[in-house]
This record gives structure tokens, C-alpha cells and sequence, in this order.
């Protein structure tokens, strides 16, 4: 079970502490996050059964067995809830990315894209919740559209894409020893946009992800980025 821990602070999404700011206070105890994960989890099988607009802070307490009021303690309303989700999926799948890269000893930026597309698919098709919000964009299907006012989830200044890219962006200078640069941020930022587009179209297309259009965004997204990585 991934924890809570993905920060967003100053506009930048970091790792560690409380998902900025998300939980109205942190929990000390091993009781306390246990509760919370339990929360986070209910509203991730919540989100599958009945979507966003079925969702209510009573239900989740209900299933995750906590009194309403322990709800309150650390959440102020559903929208902060799921907020803590779509940073826990975050840091999952970059914990995802992480493993993948250190097992298969990646060291070529293609080998990158493909695997971060195709670890987000395996999240989409298996993660609870995740179709239905994944990096803090409420989807309405699968395949989007997006629910109005969704796009800073998690972060009030940036779009989620920009926290989605940088966290990228930093996890590929370290696995490949690169500059970090304002052109290779826009690059990064450019390349999730495109993926997002297509990959909401490939799922539109097939509950499970079209294999087509998957292998699609991938030769795109390896396209772009060579004119970026390449050398």
C-alpha cells in the first residue's frame, strides 16, 4: 500500500510530508495513517462504483470504519480526499517507474517513455479509482471528458500536467545524468499533454486501452522527445 507522501509546494511537487497541505493535520500515529489509507482506499473503490459525483465524505467513513468526525480530523471535504489520492497515485507511479528502471537497468530515454506509458495503462486498467481520477483530473468515463475545474488538482498554480512533467523530467535527469533546463521542462510538459490526449483517446476507444493507439503515443511521445534527448 503506497502512503500519502507527495508534496506540492511553491509550485514544485516533491516528495515527503504531507501533500501540501492536503490533510488538515498529519498522522503521528501508526493508527492514525492506517485510518487514513483506509480512507484514501475506500474513496479509490467509491470512485469506481459510483464516480465522483456519487461520492460522499459519510459513505467513506462508513466503509473505512471510522467515525465521521476522524474523517473531518484530517480531511476538510471530499475535493481535499481526493486531491490525496491523486498525489498517492503519483508517487505510485513513480515508485512504479523507480522499480522498473533499477530492475531492467534502463539507460536509454525510449526505453523511459515506454516504460512510464505502459505502467500508466497497467495502472488504468488495475489501480481502483484510477480511471476515474488518476494525477487529480475527475474524469466522467474512462476516457474523460474531464469534470470543469479539475485541471489544478494538485497544485492551485499549475496545471496537474506541469507537476506531472516535472516530477518526470527529475526522475529522468537522475536515472540518465542530464542537465535539468527550462526547454527540457517544456519538452517534458508537451510530451504528458500529448500522451493524456491520446492515451483518454485510446481508452474512449476500448475500456482496456487500445493496443494500437497505445503503441501510438508512444512512437509519438519518442518522436518528439528525440529532437530533446536524442543526443
Amino acid at each position: 500500500m503506497t502512503k500519502v507522501s507527495g508534496e506540492v509546494s511553491g509550485g514544485t511537487a516533491t516528495a515527503g510530508g504531507d501533500p501540501g497541505g492536503t490533510l488538515r493535520r498529519r498522522p503521528a500515529q501508526r493508527r492514525s495513517q492506517e485510518r487514513v489509507e483506509r480512507m484514501l482506499d475506500e474513496c479509490a473503490r467509491l470512485l469506481d462504483e459510483i464516480g465522483y459525483d456519487g461520492l460522499t465524505t459519510k459513505e467513506v467513513a462508513r466503509r473505512a470504519e471510522v467515525p465521521i468526525g476522524t474523517f473531518y480530523q484530517f480531511f476538510r471535504d471530499k475535493q481535499a480526499l481526493v486531491r490525496a489520492l491523486a498525489l498517492r497515485n503519483l508517487d505510485a507511479f513513480l515508485d512504479r517507474l523507480a522499480t522498473r528502471f533499477a530492475a531492467e537497468r534502463v539507460s536509454d530515454w525510449t526505453d523511459v517513455v515506454d516504460v512510464a506509458i505502459d505502467e500508466f495503462v497497467q495502472m488504468k486498467r488495475s489501480t481502483p479509482g484510477f480511471a476515474v481520477v488518476d494525477f487529480g483530473e475527475v474524469l466522467a468515463a474512462p476516457g474523460g471528458p474531464a469534470l470543469p475545474g479539475t485541471r489544478r488538482t494538485l497544485d492551485a498554480a499549475l496545471d496537474n500536467s506541469a507537476v506531472v512533467a516535472d516530477r518526470l523530467r527529475t526522475l529522468t535527469v537522475e536515472l540518465l545524468g542530464m542537465s535539468r533546463n527550462e526547454t527540457l521542462g517544456r519538452a517534458f510538459l508537451v510530451a504528458v499533454e500529448a500522451a493524456d490526449a491520446v492515451l483518454k483517446l485510446a481508452f474512449r476507444a476500448d475500456p482496456e486501452g487500445d493496443p494500437e493507439l497505445i503503441a501510438e503515443c508512444k512512437r509519438l511521445v519518442r518522436r518528439y522527445l528525440s529532437a530533446h534527448l536524442a543526443a
